[in-house]
């Protein structure tokens, strides 16, 4: 997985390179640059794709990852154990969200820069109820230290 980051961020650091040289010659509009974030999502998540399932930890195990337009949407299971699920999604959500924003941000920087948008989608293990759904862009970083 950390090798298909590195080939994925790689192709971003070119991808914008080659279009801040473009922009020097030659107007590149925003419909371009969506194009372009769209395939790079799309290449991602098959890519990524290739190496799940895979354990996270003893209660999270990460199942699917899609390209949806410049979004790519990471999906989790979690086994909740004893917990039910309204109980994880009451208690658990505030401490969640804070924790996924600044891990996204931190892992996920170069995408988040070229304005591709990351999701996390957790649903529960047992009952495939949606428990947590977080979106994250790079303006939610801003103010992450």
């Amino acid at each position: 997985m950390h090798k298909t980051l590195l080939i994925l961020s790689t192709l971003i650091v070119v991808t914008q390179l080659s279009l801040s040289e473009g922009i020097k010659h030659q107007d590149v509009s925003p419909a371009q640059m969506q194009k372009q974030n769209k395939q790079i999502v799309q290449l991602a998540a098959t890519e990524m794709n290739k190496t799940l399932p895979q354990t996270i930890d003893k209660y999270t195990t990460l199942t699917k990852i899609e390209g949806k337009e410049t979004t790519i949407l990471y999906t989790y299971e979690i086994n909740t154990g004893a917990k039910s699920d309204e109980a994880v999604q009451k208690e658990d959500r505030t401490r969640m969200k804070e924790a996924v924003t600044y891990g996204i941000c931190q892992s996920s920087k170069r995408f988040l820069d070229a304005k591709i948008n990351i999701s996390y989608l957790y649903i529960s293990a047992k009952s495939k109820v949606e428990l947590f759904h977080f979106d994250v862009s790079q303006k939610d970083c801003l103010n992450i230290k």
